[in-house]
């Protein structure tokens, strides 16, 4: 029996640490943005600043600055949306941590998000 403490790794392909740079935004719109924690072929985590609206999106568009990573818009399916525990207890911010799945990757973001993991990510995650 599986404590409540203990998460069960679901995940069917390894994550990979994020460089810094390395950015998420939750579309349409202008929903999120923020810095990706962690990639990898299924999916993907970043963290963003909430400021009380409710979280959408139906794609994600990732990029990193001065590198030209850009697999364009990625159709996804929001996992968890977490309140992440502030470094100082007088933060006037509220950070949040998202997780999202690919949806249905076409072959040209599958390698461009293979080549990124390759060559930039900074380790397992």
């Amino acid at each position: 029996m599986t404590s409540s403490r203990q998460m069960v790794e679901r995940r069917r392909h390894k994550r990979f640490r994020a460089p810094k740079g390395l950015f998420a935004l939750l579309r349409p719109g202008y929903t999120k943005v923020g810095s990706v924690v962690d990639m990898g072929m299924s999916g993907l985590a970043f963290r963003y600043v909430a400021r009380g609206e409710s979280l959408n999106g139906s794609h994600v568009e990732i990029f990193m600055i001065g590198d030209g990573f850009y697999p364009g818009k990625v159709p996804i399916k929001i996992i968890s949306d977490v309140e992440v525990v502030a470094g100082t207890p007088s933060s006037r911010f509220t950070m949040r941590q998202c997780a999202v799945r690919f949806s249905e990757l076409t072959p040209q973001q599958k390698a461009e998000i293979e080549r990124f993991i390759e060559s930039l990510s900074v380790g397992e995650a």
